[in-house]
């Protein structure tokens, strides 16, 4: 993702760092806060894919669009690009959006998705050839050992970032961005309520199935 992030425009001054407990602030004390966004790569279980269901049952095609958008939100057209659709969800809103480079591969997509209701600005992104080439680029390049169960499963990257005093959860496949709920000034990404109303949320629910879930998340914060 580190990789990803410098083709595309991401400043040097942010890193992404390895979440190693959502239990204990001590042992996330190698991140520097505040965090700006938390990348999380998890199962669709089907507890969470029950819930999904139940939660977009109701709601119509997403309209957001325009400078009045409180987060932008991309629905995911293109094939196995979940986690660069997710890295972009992280990086674009929030505050890491103070982070990109000018006239960057991350700066030209914002700005254009801004004003673009969701068909057209999904189909500006498949259409995006330096997003496409950045994510050919580092697609092979990861080191991660990939379990046949969380691969049996379908993994999902869900972005949240703080943006306008809320945690935001952010996913390509959902009907659109999902508020989880509003934080204190003093509460980032990582934030034990942040952690609540997120993505321990999803972790709770997976591990109802039975089994405890497999998943593995990053946090993205200055670089020290």
């Amino acid at each position: 993702m580190n990789a990803l992030a410098a083709k595309l425009g991401l400043s040097p001054s942010l890193t992404f760092y390895d979440v190693y407990s959502m239990d204990s602030q001590e042992e996330l004390s190698h991140i520097p806060r505040p965090a700006l966004a938390l990348l999380v790569i998890i199962p669709l279980t089907p507890s969470w894919a029950a819930d999904r269901r139940a939660e977009d049952a109701d709601k119509g095609l997403y309209t957001g669009h325009g400078e009045n958008e409180p987060v932008i939100w991309f629905k995911q057209t293109i094939g196995n690009a979940c986690g660069s659709i997710g890295l972009l969800h992280s990086v674009i809103n929030g505050p890491a959006v103070d982070f990109i480079t000018p006239d960057s591969t991350f700066d030209k997509i914002r700005k254009a998705a801004i004003s673009l209701p969701m068909t057209e600005r999904a189909e500006m992104l498949y259409n995006n050839q330096a997003f496409e080439d950045a994510h050919k680029s580092v697609e092979d390049n990861g080191d991660s050992y990939s379990d046949a169960e969380v691969k049996r499963q379908g993994g999902h990257f869900v972005a949240f970032v703080k943006s306008g005093g809320k945690l935001w959860e952010l996913e390509g496949d959902r009907k659109g961005p999902l508020d989880r709920g509003s934080l204190n000034d003093d509460e980032d990404v990582l934030s034990p309520r942040a952690l609540e109303m997120g993505i321990k949320r999803i972790i709770e629910m997976s591990n109802s199935d039975g089994e405890a879930v497999l998943f593995s998340c990053i946090a993205l914060a200055r670089k020290v």
